[in-house]
């Protein structure tokens, strides 16, 4: 079965955003999902060249129109690769196969009577490059430009459109998942209810030069929607190539909410004059917003998605996007937000994973996958998860529930993390008759991550590449053939894994400038001598008492840069910290994972090489080693040691 996924093709009258970037990843995403579930997949992106606003934008710029659509549309091309995107096919709307076809098209409707010369009258939203419909406007207003549109009146082609009004009105009410989610069919139903108006598909040369010439009447250029619109079939070879009949039957559109009509009213409308069978489905999505606020060019807060990767690396923004956005509705971008998944969400709970599983394998099984004994109720619990996890992540990532399917994945993620405190690895290595139950734990910790790297593939693919280095796994994965359980081999060679995804802090503040205090050297001279006791260095009970000393448990560990001293530790205690320990030299990250250390927790927080610290671990001093403080038996992180 064939699967051809679209993104809109950008408009080139300003550089690629957020907005963009979301869409072209869950293109990316749902193409790589098909592409696991073994489906034969074609994804198109690409940019929409022509019209009144990318004239005006060259003249602004001081170029040609040629001159400003080449430099745009390579900056949305070369904006792709960094986020991991690997279209097949990037088409755009200046490229002479384009210009061809929709010029072969525009003959064949006028020559079948579909396209007719007329004078019209109406509103002319300069914004949106159409005229609207009184209807459409809001306190006379165009609702995406907040303008009022300009009342013209001129000459031009129009498209039969309403020849076609109630054969569409029949096709999405007998096909419901033709627009999806659900809403926007409801809107696209009721815009129906209303008699539908021709198309003016065609503007004059006295006024616009920038487009593509009609091939009955060269005083006049396309309409540039019912141009960008067939770039969907141009990118496939219409109408005699071999891609169009392969792939034109699984053709999917992602577009954005804004641009609803065109692609669910003109374009299916369009297909059925040129008696082709419309697209499968339309999936449309909601806006990003910033901090809350609509992002707008005017008050300056446009994402890029170079500065994001820049700031957070391309799985970070990847996960973050498809976890975040519930698709279909409106969602909101914050850096804090992102920041706070990473830290919680890859950091902690993925990362923390993967490093404390692959550690105890190499220092509990020599880094070999061990062959596991018959499962418990404790395994098979895990087991089960894991199994209604591929179920559920199937069905939701086929139905565009990308939040959805990543929460089935970091339930058992969660599970798996849990599973570790439970069946405690690290104490089944101390007795030699527990080394059949250390095999199966561990095989079952190393199984677990194998089918979460499965599922992580379209998601995040470095992460997943990184993960599939570290289990030995070889070949291109296959949902239908790997997603089952027991497939990894004992005897399998196990790499340790780099961080995949470090711990980040929230923007500290900008110093304030206040000065330090002065020392009042009057006062210190006028200071009581110190007693004996602490001149000797001995503190009260009562001062002791103060001291908040904590078990916590280390879920991750990293070096500092620069410093062949100091590790970066994150510490359950029972709440999340970062303390920062000078043991590098006795201990290394990998070993620090899953021990139990003693904490001061109620010291002041302090900064060393950078990093805050928010307490302190205890240690033993033996010449030049140093020695973790430790307990004779695994208690609840967050105890109190007294």
């Amino acid at each position: 079965m064939s699967f051809y996924i679209t993104t809109p093709i950008f408009y080139v009258n300003a550089q690629p955003h957020l907005g963009h970037a979301y869409s072209t990843i869950v293109a990316d995403t749902i193409s790589r999902f098909q592409r696991l579930s073994g489906e034969e997949v074609r994804f198109q992106t690409g940019t929409d060249e022509h019209g009144d606003k990318i004239a005006q934008a060259a003249a602004e710029a001081h170029i040609t129109p040629r001159e400003y659509v080449d430099l745009i549309s390579a900056m949305f091309r070369d904006s792709w690769p960094p986020l991991s995107i690997k279209p097949d096919n990037f088409i755009r709307t200046t490229d002479p196969e384009h210009i061809k076809t929709v010029q072969a098209i525009l003959q064949k409707v006028y020559d079948q009577d579909d396209i007719y010369f007329s004078e019209y009258t109406g509103l002319y939203c300069q914004g949106c490059e159409r005229f609207l419909t009184e209807k459409e406007l809001v306190a006379g207003n165009c609702p995406d430009h907040l303008k009022p549109p300009e009342k013209i009146s001129e000459q031009n082609y129009f498209f039969r459109m309403s020849k076609y009004q109630e054969w569409l009105i029949d096709h999405i009410k007998a096909n419901p998942e033709f627009i999806s989610p659900e809403c926007y069919r409801n809107e696209v139903l009721s815009f129906l209810s209303e008699p539908l108006e021709d198309l003016c598909i065609s503007r004059p040369t006295s006024r616009l030069t920038w487009g593509i010439p009609l091939p009955f009447d060269e005083k006049f250029v396309t309409y540039v929607w019912f141009d960008a619109l067939i770039n969907y079939l141009t990118g496939i070879g219409y109408p005699d190539g071999p891609d169009f009949d392969r792939f034109w039957s699984g053709a999917e559109h992602i577009i954005a909410k804004d641009i609803l009509k065109p692609h669910a009213i003109y374009w299916p409308t369009m297909l059925k004059a040129l008696d082709l069978p419309p697209f499968r489905k339309l999936h449309v999505h909601g806006y990003w917003n910033i901090n809350d606020t609509k992002m707008s060019k005017s008050i300056g807060n446009v994402v890029r998605p170079g500065e994001m990767i820049e700031q957070y690396g391309t799985d970070a923004v990847r996960y973050f996007l498809l976890r975040e956005m519930s698709f279909g509705l409106d969602s909101s971008y914050s850096a804090d937000a992102l920041i706070a998944r990473q830290n919680s969400d890859l950091a902690n709970d993925l990362g923390n994973l993967v490093s404390r599983s692959l550690t105890m394998v190499k220092n509990f099984a020599g880094s070999l996958v061990p062959a596991p004994a018959p499962s418990t109720d404790q395994d098979k619990e895990l087991i089960t998860a894991t199994e209604e996890m591929i179920t559920e992540y199937r069905l939701q990532m086929a139905s565009f529930n990308f939040h959805r399917a990543l929460q089935a994945v970091w339930k058992v993620i969660g599970l798996a993390n849990k599973y570790i405190v439970t069946t405690a690895p690290w104490e089944l290595a101390k007795d030699p008759a527990q080394s059949d139950r250390l095999a199966t734990v561990l095989y079952h910790l190393l199984e677990s991550l194998r089918l979460i790297t499965l599922t992580l593939h379209p998601v995040m693919p470095g992460t997943a590449a990184k993960m599939s280095a570290a289990l030995g796994l070889e070949g291109t994965p296959q949902l239908n053939q790997d997603g089952k359980w027991g497939m990894l081999q004992p005897g399998t060679t196990i790499n340790l894994c780099p961080s995949l995804f470090p711990r980040l802090d929230k923007a500290q503040s900008a110093s304030t400038g206040q000065e330090k205090p002065v020392k009042d050297k009057k006062k210190q001279a006028a200071a009581p001598p110190k007693s004996e006791n602490e001149e000797k260095g001995l503190i009260s009970f009562e001062q002791f008492q103060q001291l908040d000393l904590r078990v916590g448990m280390v879920v991750a560990a990293e070096k500092i840069n620069k410093s062949d001293r100091l590790l970066k530790l994150t510490i359950n205690a029972p709440e999340e910290r970062t303390v920062v320990a000078g043991i590098a030299k006795s201990y290394s990250p990998e070993e620090m994972i899953g021990k139990q250390v003693i904490i001061v927790a109620n010291l002041k927080p302090a900064k060393l090489m950078g990093v805050p610290s928010q307490g302190m671990v205890l240690a033993a001093k033996d010449g030049n080693r140093l020695v973790l403080s430790a307990l004779a038996d695994i208690v609840p992180p967050g105890c109190k040691v007294s």
